[in-house]
């Protein structure tokens, strides 16, 4: 068994979905501590600019961690999310296929930015075809603090001697406590894949909506096929 292991995103990138669809189960790392400005609570889509930002806005104070962030909804942010996406993708071949779901979404009363996440990454990953488990890790009793040892913990309670970590996790693991652990670690290498956009040029490193607006549902498999391209 394969696991891997990522921080809840809002709207997350092809490279998180990427990740998932490699392992036999995934888990949402809800217990470290939420940064600012980071992809927890922001993402981006194609606009005819290159891109721009959809932000939720939050309440937190330092060290809360990212379960315990609420959403700040005296900010009509809901609204101008809508109405991005439907402003910049009116063009996208798929966005009537697509469009009504994520709208749906944003619709949705959700008071912490975990539960928003966890609906957001379920309903992304239903509709590129992304089929792997997701787990959260606040669901995990007794989680040590390391981070190293933490994803070990997690290894060892869903069963798995293999891990997937990302692309730069070798700059940071130590791969001594693993290898006593008996746990194999392999780490994510990405291919982004390139398909039509709304406007001209290819803007990548955008959220997965992107991809699903413009190539439709089950659209993981161009995903697939990049990753094996690269091989």
């Amino acid at each position: 068994m394969r696991l891997a292991v990522h921080q809840p995103q809002y709207l997350p990138w092809l490279g998180f979905f990427d990740k998932m669809d490699r392992v036999d189960r995934f888990v949402l790392l809800d217990v470290v501590q939420y940064k600012k400005n980071e992809w927890q609570n922001r993402n981006r889509i194609r606009s005819r600019a290159g891109w721009q930002w959809l932000t939720v806005p939050v309440h937190h104070r330092f060290p809360m961690s990212i379960r315990d962030v609420t959403i700040d909804e005296s900010n009509p942010w809901r609204r101008k999310h809508r109405e991005a996406l439907r402003i910049h993708y009116a063009r996208s071949p798929l966005h009537e296929a697509v469009l009504p779901a994520l709208e749906t979404l944003l619709e949705e009363p959700f008071e912490s930015l975990l539960a928003l996440n966890l609906r957001g990454v379920r309903l992304l990953a239903g509709l590129l075809g992304v089929r792997t488990p997701i787990s959260l890790a606040s669901e995990v009793p007794g989680l040590p603090q390391g981070a190293d040892e933490r994803l070990i913990a997690l290894c060892r309670h869903f069963g798995s001697s293999d891990y997937l970590a990302g692309s730069g996790g070798a700059d940071y693991m130590d791969m001594r406590l693993y290898a006593r652990a008996s746990v194999r670690v392999s780490f994510q290498s990405f291919r982004h894949p390139v398909y039509a956009q709304p406007y001209p040029g290819f803007e990548p490193n955008l959220s997965a909506v992107d991809l699903l607006l413009n190539c439709g549902p089950g659209s993981i498999e161009r995903i697939r096929e990049a990753r094996v391209a690269a091989a």
